[in-house]
């Protein structure tokens, strides 16, 4: 992780219609401040999402930490880029 705070926001996508994710998870790390972070929690490895995220936000994508990687429940900080 970037920084040693806690995540400002949690997001928990496992019971969320799946078509309904990326779109929640983008305007959720949209939304953060400069240098602010976010949970992610999820029922499968969210690897397609950081391509995504690397490709249309990379100029502000701070980080990409895994805190649990499965079998069944997947935690990864994502962090903005401080200003």
């Amino acid at each position: 992780m970037s920084s040693t705070a806690a995540p400002e926001i949690r997001i928990d996508v496992r019971e969320i219609t799946p078509r309904d994710r990326h779109p929640l998870i983008f305007q959720t790390f949209d939304d953060l401040p400069a240098g602010g972070s976010m949970l992610l929690v999820n029922d499968h490895d969210p690897k397609p999402l950081h391509y995504q995220l690397k490709a249309e936000r990379e100029d502000v994508l701070g980080g990409w930490d895994y805190l649990e990687s499965g079998p069944d429940v997947w935690q990864v900080c994502i962090s903005k880029k401080p200003a």
